[in-house]
């Protein structure tokens, strides 16, 4: 059997132990949140000088109750065919990725060794 003062002493060093190592990782994510914190103040700096306050020029906003109806009709085909050429481009892609996926070469050297 174990004297108390033992129980004590063990007790004390692993609470000590457990204070030192949160101190540590608080030392350590205090000294990541510094270097993020300048490097945010960096990038802050290199967007002030973008001149990013600039307002470009707005088209004039012209209701569509007012237009021509053709030309409404034409707009709204073009946009539609555009929008069907993007979704058959991107499946295409998509088709060409899962076909390199499927047939990928096999080369009998690139086999690991057992």
């Amino acid at each position: 059997m174990m004297p108390l003062w033992s129980w004590i002493v063990i007790w004390a060093v692993l609470v000590v132990g457990l204070i030192a190592m949160l101190v540590w990782f608080a030392v350590r994510l205090f000294r990541k949140l510094m270097g993020t914190l300048g490097a945010l103040e960096d990038l802050g700096d290199q967007l002030a000088e973008l001149d990013l306050d600039r307002e470009l020029p707005r088209a004039r906003f012209h209701p569509a109750v007012f237009a021509d109806r053709r030309a409404l009709a034409a707009a709204i085909d073009q946009a539609r065919l555009t929008r069907l050429y993007r979704r058959a481009l991107r499946r295409d892609l998509a088709i060409s990725r899962g076909k390199l996926l499927q047939h990928s070469p096999y080369k009998p050297e690139d086999r690991p060794s057992c």
